[in-house]
Formats: structure tokens, C-alpha cells, sequence
């Protein structure tokens, strides 16, 4: 075919021909920037091993060139495991895992013989007393802060949970200080400050706040006798609580 009959094609067909002959040519460059290399067919790790096994060894041009096997590698961002957990076994980190309780470092106990001041000891200073862990220590805290402080150690068997067993045997751990207990003026004291302390109830701090209105104050437990809502017992226990300073 003349190469003057191009311009006789119809436009479709001319370019119909020059997408052809570009295709062609973009083949033909691809082949020629491919490398022979690529070709070659790699030895395998049998072919390796077979010339390391024909290779004379102690030859005096030195020691043969063995592959290096690389051991397998940690993979990225995964921490290695600690060495203390080495030797833990299935069911024990199941148990830890798994285990809803809080963990408490083991608190020394005290020897036997030592006591603690009932109205200073923290929760730190209540558990090392046999028989007080954390539960029972921050109870002991708490009623001491309802109170004002403890007034005789009997006063630990009025902590919920404690029972006569119990109590029994905490007492000899314990000694008490009087003069930290922290007292309510009757006589400037809302009634809903009053009421909050466990020996008093509604009807007697309404009927005490309403009885220094009327007297102009309290002046000591002589006028809080009158009522007949407070009895000999309830005097007994408030008598370290109260004061009637004005």
C-alpha cells in the first residue's frame, strides 16, 4: 500500500491507524526497557543447600559462604511480653484477668499488745489492726465524723457491721481521747446542723432550737431535762457533745 493512500481513508480509519501504530510502538519501547535479569530464574533455597553440600569444606581460600538464616522478627507495635509473666501459666492470667476485685497492697499488722487513739487513726493506721480491713476501716472513720469523735471505745459496736464478736475482740487494740471530740453549741446551731448527729433525732433538735427561742438560750442540760423527749439515757450519751457556750 502507497503511503499517499492515507488520505483516502476516512477520518474514523485514519484514526483508527494512528492509535494502532502508537500501541505498537509503546510495546515495543516496553520490551526494550525490560531487564534480561528479571528472566533469570532465582536459585531456590534446595539449590542453595545443594551446592553448600558439594563445596569442599576447610579449603584454604577460607570458610564457605553460607546463607544466614535470620530469625523471625518482633512485628511493629506489638510490645514483647514482660519477662515476670514468663513463667505465669493459662489459668493463673485467666484468674487475673477475670478477677473483679479491687487489689490492697498487704498491710503489715501491728504486734499483739500495741493499741491505736481511736479519734486520730486513719484508715491507713485502722488496718493494721487484725481483724480491720478496708471496709471496716472507712466505716470506723465515717461514724467517727458523725459524731464529733469517740467518746469511749463501746462506741465501736454502734459501727455498722460490728458485731459483739467483733467488738470483743477489737476493743483491747484501742484507747480513746476525749479531748478531740468536737462539740455542738446547742446554742448557735441550726436545727438541721443538730439533727445530724446519730444521738439526736428530729422532734429533739426542733424542740431544743425552739426552746432557746423562748428562753432567750440554753444554759445547760438542767433546761433540756424539762423535755420530756430527752431521758437520763440520752443524757448519758450526748453529755460529752454538747455545749451551751452563748
Amino acid at each position: 500500500m502507497d503511503w499517499r493512500d492515507f488520505f483516502y481513508f476516512s477520518r474514523g480509519e485514519r484514526r483508527g491507524l494512528i492509535v494502532l501504530l502508537c500501541l505498537i510502538a509503546l510495546a515495543g519501547i516496553l520490551m526494550l526497557l525490560k531487564s534480561p535479569s528479571s528472566d533469570q530464574e532465582q536459585p531456590t533455597h534446595g539449590d542453595t543447600t545443594s551446592v553448600r553440600q558439594m563445596s569442599p569444606a576447610n579449603t584454604s581460600e577460607g570458610p564457605a559462604d553460607y546463607p544466614t538464616v535470620q530469625p523471625p522478627r518482633q512485628p511493629a507495635g506489638r510490645p514483647r511480653p514482660a519477662a515476670s509473666r514468663t513463667h505465669e501459666t493459662t489459668g493463673e492470667r485467666i484468674k487475673r484477668l477475670t478477677d473483679p476485685r479491687p487489689r490492697y497492697p498487704r498491710t503489715q499488722k501491728l504486734p499483739q499488745g500495741s493499741t491505736l487513739e481511736l479519734n486520730t487513726a486513719d484508715t491507713t493506721d485502722l488496718r493494721k489492726i487484725p481483724g480491720i480491713g478496708s471496709t471496716f476501716s472507712k466505716r470506723i472513720v465515717k461514724y467517727r465524723n458523725l459524731l464529733g469523735g469517740y467518746a469511749d471505745v463501746s462506741q465501736l459496736a454502734e459501727v455498722y457491721g460490728i458485731d459483739e464478736e467483733k467488738y470483743t475482740a477489737l476493743a483491747p487494740w484501742f484507747t480513746v481521747d476525749p479531748t478531740r471530740i468536737r462539740r455542738l453549741n446547742v446554742n448557735r446551731l441550726p436545727e438541721d446542723s443538730l439533727r445530724r448527729h446519730p444521738y439526736i433525732d428530729y422532734r429533739q433538735a426542733k424542740l431544743m432550737v425552739r426552746l432557746r427561742r423562748q428562753q432567750g438560750g440554753l444554759t445547760g442540760w438542767h433546761d433540756l431535762m424539762l423535755l420530756e423527749e430527752f431521758t437520763d439515757a440520752d443524757r448519758h450519751r450526748l453529755e460529752p457533745y454538747l455545749s451551751f457556750e452563748k
